[in-house]
């Protein structure tokens, strides 16, 4: 049940806000976000150690960012079958996923985020659907943009579940002060009240309409939320900020993750 919020307001000092939470079956490992891929050494995301790619990945010198949430739908043939985690690394490198043949992927949606703008591409197993996001604040989820995607769960309660989360959290965001992440400051500073909404907004890890959350479905694995993103991309660059989850007591988890050349994410205000 991932879920992504892209906040446009083409006036503001920076114009495309993305929070982008991960949720996945938390024995899967993965490293936080660095220069993980040397034949694309420009290229930051977290890396999935289990199939090599990524569930977000950021461009700095292209401004572009990119997040991957996994779509319902028939899967992929087996034999073909491909990992979905290089997609955010072509879309950023590419300005788009158009060009593909996507027959081998199973169904997802991507959100590719630019300084001016943001769009979502949806692939069900049939055709590619793109649509440009407007003006304002908009979610996206594992049934797709706004939860309307062709292909949806057909789970009542996981529909419920992401219904209650992307309703609360929408709300929350919208009536708080929206940031504007410039300079070189702490997390804190840069996302003023978002930052407490985005790490949990004090919700226990098992209310329905949590955002970062632990789920065990009975099949004797956690499923739950590992890491939150934060991009902020404006005409002077990106900015990302990163948390594993659930973030503990203060906010000392949160790092600023250095866009340019190598190296490991730095502490945020480091």
């Amino acid at each position: 049940m991932c879920t992504a919020f892209v906040s446009i307001e083409p006036g503001a000092a920076v114009p495309v806000l993305l929070l982008s939470v991960r949720d996945e079956y938390l024995g899967r490992d993965w490293l936080p976000p660095d220069h993980h891929w040397p034949d694309r050494p420009a290229l930051v995301g977290g890396l999935d150690l289990a199939a090599g790619g990524t569930w977000l990945a950021v461009d700095p010198g292209r401004r572009t960012a990119a997040c991957l949430l996994n779509g319902f739908g028939p899967l992929a043939p087996t034999d073909t079958r491909l990992s979905r985690g290089e997609l955010p690394l072509t879309a950023v490198r590419d300005g788009g996923i158009g060009h593909l043949d996507l027959t081998p992927y199973d169904p997802f949606h991507l959100v590719l985020v630019r300084p001016d703008g943001a769009r979502v591409a949806s692939w069900g197993g049939g055709r590619l659907e793109e649509r440009e996001l407007p003006v304002g604040l908009s979610v996206v989820l594992n049934d797709g943009l706004e939860g309307a995607a062709a292909n949806r769960t057909a789970s009542e309660r996981i529909r419920a579940l992401m219904a209650a989360r992307a309703d609360r959290f929408r709300a929350r965001l919208a009536a708080a002060p929206r940031p504007e992440p410039t300079g070189d400051g702490s997390a804190e500073r840069a996302w003023g009240d978002w930052l407490p909404i985005v790490a949990g907004d004090g919700l226990p890890l098992d209310d329905d309409a949590a955002l970062i959350q632990r789920r065990d479905f009975g099949d004797g694995r956690i499923w739950g939320s590992s890491s939150i993103s934060l991009l902020a991309l404006g005409p002077d660059g990106p900015r990302y900020d990163f948390a594993p989850a659930p973030v503990p007591a203060g906010g000392g988890a949160w790092r600023r993750v250095p866009l340019g050349g190598g190296g490991s994410a730095a502490r945020s205000g480091d």
